[in-house]
């Protein structure tokens, strides 16, 4: 299992090298945690399981996606994104990213 940093944090603007569209990071986990079906179905390009995955806010539509580390880049635009959870996860754009709303447990 990798044990590296994440290359990408929770509210950051990002770009899909692939399937070329932007999004903003809503969460991280250290592997692949969907199932063999989806993966199958899903992961074209067999990215490895054992790296990070990103849970991702796609700009301009209302859905989000589900992105191995490898297919991502920083996005070099840095202008806010458009999707209609983005209140739900986040309170703020500022400098370029989104800021995490604050739990109140």
């Amino acid at each position: 299992m990798e044990t590296s940093k994440a290359s990408f944090s929770v509210g950051e603007i990002i770009h899909h090298r692939r399937f070329d569209y932007r999004g903003v990071v809503a969460d991280v986990d250290p592997v692949f945690q969907g199932t063999d079906e989806w993966y199958d179905a899903m992961a074209i390009s067999r990215p490895p399981k054992d790296s990070r995955w990103y849970h991702v806010l796609v700009h301009g539509s209302d859905h989000m996606t589900y992105v191995a580390e490898r297919n991502l880049e920083t996005d070099a635009d840095g202008e806010p994104i458009a999707h209609p959870l983005l209140g739900h996860f986040f309170d703020e754009h500022r400098d370029g990213r989104y800021h995490a709303k604050r739990s109140l447990n």
